[in-house]
């Protein structure tokens, strides 16, 4: 994400809130195209869950098992990797806040649909009696 965001805590909930839409946005699609396709809604929560976490953290993702992994032997390449990636200090923060906000979205989206169903059904069986 190239968003201006606040270092620390505050940053790490900021990328959690925008993970949250970005998985409420998913699942919506996927429900969308599982209703087309005919799937069980459990594809369309584990397509939302993959999507939403890869869009959402997958940069900071990369970062921080790019640092894991890879040898900084020397200063001057430890350097060059922590100045490419925003709030180096909270990045392991910021991952997991925005897995969190992202499979929470695709959550409260679920559920949301579900709820949006049942009032469905229930406004039908009332009219047929």
């Amino acid at each position: 994400m190239n968003l201006p965001l606040h270092l620390g805590w505050l940053g790490a909930l900021e990328a959690g809130l925008i993970a949250l839409a970005i998985g409420v946005l998913l699942y919506g699609v996927f429900h969308a195209l599982g209703e087309r396709f005919g799937w069980n809604p459990g594809h369309a929560i584990g397509w939302a869950c993959l999507s939403a976490t890869a869009v959402a953290a997958g940069i900071d993702i990369w970062n921080l098992f790019y640092l894991g992994v890879v040898r900084l032997e020397s200063p001057v390449y430890a350097r060059i990797a922590l100045s490419k990636i925003h709030d180096a200090d909270g990045l392991g923060t910021r991952v997991v806040m925005e897995i969190l906000g992202a499979l929470t979205g695709v959550a409260l989206a679920w559920m949301a649909m579900q709820a949006r169903a049942a009032g469905r059904r229930r406004d039908r069986s009332d009219g047929k009696n």
